[in-house]
């Protein structure tokens, strides 16, 4: 039996918005959380990355933390419970997986 690993929710890297057609986007927020996994692989190796398509709702993430928690980068915890405020995400990722701290 695989143990269980925390869960990060984050938007394909680039997406449309119908609301800007013709245009394309990416989330500041989740760029920057993969951008940390991928400078430490070796911290990152104990989380399972989830990209998810940006229309709502979001249904991995509707199964995992509940429909009024669309918001991303979101971290499912192993145990129960998330985090999907970015600083809260990135203390997290800090306390729970050895990545440095940000810089204040």
């Amino acid at each position: 039996m695989t143990a269980a690993r925390d869960r990060l929710f984050v938007l394909e890297a680039e997406f449309a918005d119908p609301e800007f057609p013709g245009r394309s986007f990416y989330c500041k927020d989740c760029i920057t959380v993969e951008g940390l996994l991928a400078a430490f692989p070796d911290r990152a190796a104990g989380i399972e990355l989830v990209r998810v398509p940006w229309p709502r709702p979001r249904a991995a993430v509707v199964d995992a933390i509940g429909e009024a928690n669309q918001n991303l980068p979101a971290l499912a915890l192993a145990e129960g419970g998330f985090v999907n405020e970015i600083e809260a995400l990135l203390a997290a990722l800090h306390t729970r997986h050895g990545f440095p701290e940000r810089h204040p």
